[in-house]
């Protein structure tokens, strides 16, 4: 049996029943294939047969091999104390690396029934012949941490070459190998392969081997009387300088099984039948052959091995673990088949981390949540801009009698502070995740914040897009003789501009409303070092039309903008600073459309990371809400402290006296026409010859007058001559101004008709002076209309225009008389309305 020849061992085994003594039973066998053979033919000749050293799995079917038995355990003895070691540390999710043997793949089948029902998976199952790098890289794209390999010495140090180039060694993974390899079994083999000394040991560094225990470690007495420590004494010493083999404690065994086997068929016999002994033993005694079987079956004592005792021929033994640390084996447990229980020596086991490896990579999930101190500094930011804008309330409402403010529509002002806080406030809902509110109410969020900073962002620029509207409808309208355009119409406006966002907002939530989606994002490593992967996931309000809704939303606003652009810069010539706010719209336009630019992009970019974009939206906002509050309401804060007549007046109404009286005929001249108001010079033209017209009917009536004052009608002609020029003097037409930089556009018209003669020429016919003629004489008919011409002054040419407040006291000389400029009444009534 000892060359592992099945001829020779065949040929031994028949030669010993032909030519030797009956023999009763067999011991031996230790080559797995002499074994079978002969283990295979006992049937036949009713011969019980026992061995120490054959460990193949193959021999534990009693369907082929009836009369087989061994001390040493099967090699499939170690799969209930694997299992035993997965239940103890908690692994449920194992793979299986098999070298293409029979006797590795017996053992990786066996151990599949085993795990099967222990709620143990199986997640990979791996074999090789040669090259194991393959099935290595295999087992690590499946997530395998915790691997049961089944190979010999020689492909042990091939896998555990491919286990560092792969890196699946270390404190996320768990090596179980056969533990009965040779002592320094790797130095032998570490020259066939690629791998240096050094890799090789820092990949098996923590492996864990099962084997067979060669010896009890009890100090319990045997059979023989001796205990296990003693009998292995004894043996050192009578083995000498001999080899050792792991085996000799089976051996020692085996023959005290056989001893009580015998001892046990014959007590058995002596008890039954006082006539048959086991000398009468023979090869075709089936009766003999069957006492035999069941005595060494039932056998059981206590061994140098440990307990002995047979299930169905195989020997519930003793399983050793043992660990790789630092270059050398050192048992750290065993598991007894009997008890079916597994001893940790003294936590023996040292794992590389801080804890036994993980079965598989655990995943954490991880919410990313908006850090609680970002999100109480932003916070404090918004309850700041949420107080400017009170305080811009109560500035409003409070100075809203205000010329200035009234000028400026205070409840368009109060709208846009309105929209402000609304926007500010969204900052709040913003800020709030999953690790402040519940799934449920985090999707309620997610519609609720989007109304409200839809809603706010409307209802500041349109109003403030309304108030110029105003501006540009009355100064950009010169046709027009009268428009009174009240704040009720702004309002609307307004309204109307928030029935489009409600009728977008409502479509989108009853067509595709916002639902919360959780993102995942790829697998880190753990801060803490400790053996787990963190999976990031983050929330959003996501819907299936994302970017349709958007869309619609974002060129809404974009038209609105544009809009607001465009009445900018229209009305950016009117310098009544009450009125246009057209450079901070523009001002206010620009940077909000930089900042949402910017702040949608980087928020896009930043989707991954919420503090980053949660800072980035608040900051907009914030910025943009300030921005614009302050460009409306600071102009005027400082206007109303420092002078706030200057803010409602464009340019005061000037009388100036006429000082020149000439003889030659005064012509229309235009002094200075700025460039905005050429294009209403034709206009301006057409009505000085209306008011002309006008002015040629009321001098009938002054004539008429005029004679009526004279004592003979000879002196009529005389006063019409020399009082016509004080007349038109008075009457001259005043003109309006409009410049918004300050450039003026007079226009002067007078009256083109002939210098009237001079206060004391004559007429050449009249030669004598009569001293009745004296009452009529030009002084005392300059005295008279001193007096009268300023009550017919009052009466009539209100109805032409009217004059300024600061003419009101009469003129009490032609040269003392101002010079009344005609206000176009388009001009006159506009202002007056606003």
């Amino acid at each position: 049996f000892f060359q592992c020849d099945n001829a020779k061992g065949l040929k031994a085994f028949y030669d010993a029943i032909k030519y030797g003594p009956n023999h009763l039973m067999v011991f031996g066998g230790v080559c797995a294939t002499v074994t079978s053979i002969i283990a295979e033919s006992l049937k036949g000749w009713n011969l019980v047969q026992l061995s120490f050293a054959a460990t193949t799995p193959e021999l534990a079917d009693k369907k082929k091999y009836p009369y087989f038995f061994r001390t040493v355990p099967s090699d499939n003895a170690v799969n209930p104390a694997i299992l035993k070691l997965l239940k103890h540390y908690h692994w449920k999710r194992v793979g299986t690396l098999t070298q293409d043997v029979q006797r590795f793949s017996e053992v990786r089948n066996d151990l599949t029934g085993v795990l099967y029902g222990e709620d143990i998976e199986i997640s990979d199952t791996e074999s090789f012949s040669n090259d194991p790098c393959t099935s290595v890289k295999k087992l690590k794209g499946n997530d395998v941490r915790i691997i049961l390999g089944q190979f010999d010495e020689e492909m042990a140090v091939k896998v555990f070459c491919c286990a560092y180039d792969e890196e699946m060694y270390g404190s996320k993974y768990q090596w179980i190998i056969p533990g009965w390899y040779e002592n320094l079994w790797w130095e032998s083999w570490i020259n066939s392969s690629q791998c240096l000394s050094k890799n090789l040991l820092a990949a098996m560094e923590g492996y864990i081997g099962v084997d067979f225990e060669p010896l009890s470690s009890k100090t319990n007495k045997t059979i023989s009387g001796r205990t296990p420590q003693q009998y292995e004494k004894e043996y050192n010493a009578k083995r000498g300088d001999g080899q050792s083999s792991k085996f000799h404690g089976y051996a020692y065994d085996g023959i005290w099984v056989i001893a009580r086997t015998l001892q046990r068929a014959m007590n058995y016999l002596n008890s039954t039948n006082k006539h048959q002994k086991i000398e009468d033993f023979d090869y075709t005694n089936h009766k003999l052959g069957k006492i035999f079987l069941n005595a060494m079956n039932e056998t059981r004592f206590f061994g140098v091995t440990g307990e002995v005792v047979f299930r169905n021929g195989e020997r519930m033994g003793t399983i050793k673990f043992t660990q790789f640390q630092e270059q050398k084996e050192v048992k750290v447990g065993e598991y007894n088949a009997v008890d079916d229980k597994l001893v940790i020596i003294n936590n023996s086991i040292r794992f590389q981390g801080l804890e036994p490896p993980k079965d598989k990579t655990i995943i954490q999930e991880e919410l990313r949540k908006i850090s609680l101190p970002l999100y109480s500094i932003l916070s404090a930011l918004t309850i700041l801009g949420m107080i400017m804008a009170s305080a811009f309330l109560f500035f409003n409402i409070k100075n809203r009698n205000q010329k200035l403010i009234k000028m400026s529509s205070p409840y368009m002002n109060n709208l846009i502070i309105l929209g402000g806080m609304l926007s500010y406030a969204s900052i709040f809902l913003f800020g709030l995740d999953g690790s402040f509110v519940s799934e449920k109410t985090f999707e309620t969020l997610c519609t609720v914040r989007t109304w409200i900073l839809t809603v706010g962002y409307t209802t500041a620029f349109g109003a403030m897009f309304a108030k110029t509207w105003r501006v540009h409808a009355i100064f950009k309208n010169v046709k027009m003789k009268k428009k009174i355009i009240k704040d009720q119409k702004l309002l609307g406006i307004v309204g109307g501009m928030l029935l489009i966002d409600l009728c977008i907002l409502i479509c989108w939530q009853v067509v595709d409303p916002l639902r919360r989606t959780v993102e995942k994002y790829n697998m880190e490593p753990d801060p803490a070092g400790r053996d787990i992967s963190i999976r990031p996931i983050l929330e959003h309000c996501e819907n299936t039309h994302m970017t349709i809704w958007l869309g619609i939303v974002y060129a809404y606003k974009g038209l609105l903008m544009l809009f607001g652009c465009f009445l900018a810069w229209e009305t950016r010539n009117v310098s009544i600073p009450a009125l246009n706010d057209s450079k901070y719209i523009g001002m206010s336009v620009y940077n909000v459309g930089i900042m949402c630019i910017i702040g949608a992009a980087v928020s896009f970019l930043t989707r991954d990371q919420p503090n980053v974009q949660f800072c980035i939206v608040a900051l907009v906002i914030i910025f943009c809400s300030t921005i614009t509050l302050c460009l409306v309401f600071v102009p005027k804060l400082i206007t109303l402290r420092t002078n706030p007549d200057a803010a409602t007046q464009n340019r005061r109404f000037q009388f100036t006296q006429n000082q020149k009286k000439e003889d030659s005929k005064t012509s229309t001249s235009v002094t200075s026409v700025n460039q905005a108001s050429t294009s209403r010079l034709e206009g301006l033209q057409s009505e000085n010859h209306r008011l002309r017209m006008k002015i040629t009917e009321l001098d009938k009536d002054l004539e008429e007058v005029t004679m009526q004052l004279q004592d003979t009608p000879e002196k009529t002609t005389y006063i019409k001559q020399n009082h016509y020029q004080d007349l038109n003097d008075i009457l001259s037409i005043r003109n309006f101004t409009d410049s918004k930089d300050g450039e003026k556009a007079i226009l002067k018209n007078h009256l083109d008709q002939n210098p009237p003669a001079q206060w004391g020429s004559s007429d050449p016919s009249r030669t004598s002076k009569d001293p009745i003629e004296d009452i009529n004489s030009p002084e005392h008919i300059q005295r008279r209309l001193s007096l009268q011409l300023p009550i017919l002054h009052h009466a009539y040419l209100p109805s032409i225009g009217g004059v300024d407040a600061s003419c009101a006291s009469p003129c009490v000389s032609p040269s003392a008389s101002p010079r009344h400029r005609h206000v176009p009444p388009s001009f006159r009534v506009m202002v007056s309305g606003l």
